[in-house]
């Protein structure tokens, strides 16, 4: 019985990358084409007003939209359970900001602010769009 030699195979010591880079192109498009998907918030059209800008920070929004809809915190509710849950809360003496979109009339955002000082909320404060001035 005779032997045949056998060839030593070496190691491939090489990586190939471009599969790791399809990979990554494809994650990368994903996450550009999904990441403005991620911005939720009401679409309502704020009046324009003087004022500075508020810094960003834990409070609680009143969003009023043109039907009459109103949103506490981007979640839809009617003015007696807004009413219910703000005076759980106004013990904690919270921030409130009210937006209301400008084609709202005026008694119904009375009235809505008439509901949250009922409630107990001692600070209310009214949200707006800077108005922009051209020199």
């Amino acid at each position: 019985m005779a032997f045949k030699p056998t060839r030593h195979r070496t190691a491939l010591s090489e990586i190939n990358v471009t599969p790791l880079v399809d990979v990554m192109l494809v994650l990368l498009i994903i996450f550009m084409v999904t990441a403005p998907l991620l911005q939720q918030g009401i679409d309502i059209n704020l009046p324009k007003a003087k004022g500075k800008d508020l810094p960003p920070q834990e409070r609680i929004n009143i969003v009023i939209k043109r039907g009459g809809a109103i949103y506490m915190n981007d979640n839809p509710m009617s003015m007696t359970e807004m009413n219910k849950k703000l005076a759980a809360v106004s013990k904690l003496n919270p921030n409130v900001f009210l937006k209301a979109d400008k084609d709202v009339p005026y008694g119904f955002v009375v009235e809505v602010m008439g509901e949250i000082k009922e409630a107990g909320i001692e600070k209310l404060g009214m949200i707006t769009e800077p108005k922009i001035t051209l020199p």
